[in-house]
C-alpha cells in the first residue's frame, strides 16, 4: 500500500485529486492539507510514503516543505505539481 499525503490550497482540487487516488487499490490517501505548514505536520506525523504538494501554497511552498522535509532526513518523496 502506497500512503499519501496531498497538499493543495484549492479546495476542489484537493478534494478531487485525493477521490481520484482513492479509487486505486493499492494508493491510501493518509492525510489532506490545505497550506504548507499543515503538510509538514502531516507528514512529520503520519510518514507517508508519497507527497503530493502543490508548489504555490500559503506560508510555505511545495518546495520550501520538500527543502525542510529533505533536511531532516524524511523518507517520504515528494512530488511538486501546479494547476
Amino acid at each position: 500500500m502506497i500512503r499519501v499525503v496531498i497538499a493543495e490550497d484549492q479546495k476542489m482540487v484537493l478534494g478531487a485529486l485525493s477521490a481520484l487516488l482513492e479509487l486505486e487499490g493499492d494508493i491510501k490517501v493518509v492525510g489532506r492539507a490545505a497550506d504548507g505548514g499543515e503538510a509538514l505536520d502531516l507528514v512529520r506525523a503520519e510518514k507517508p510514503d508519497v507527497l503530493i504538494s502543490d508548489i504555490e501554497m500559503p506560508y510555505l511552498t511545495g518546495i520550501d516543505v520538500a527543502t525542510r522535509l529533505k533536511s531532516e532526513g524524511a523518507a517520504t518523496r515528494v512530488l511538486i505539481v501546479t494547476t
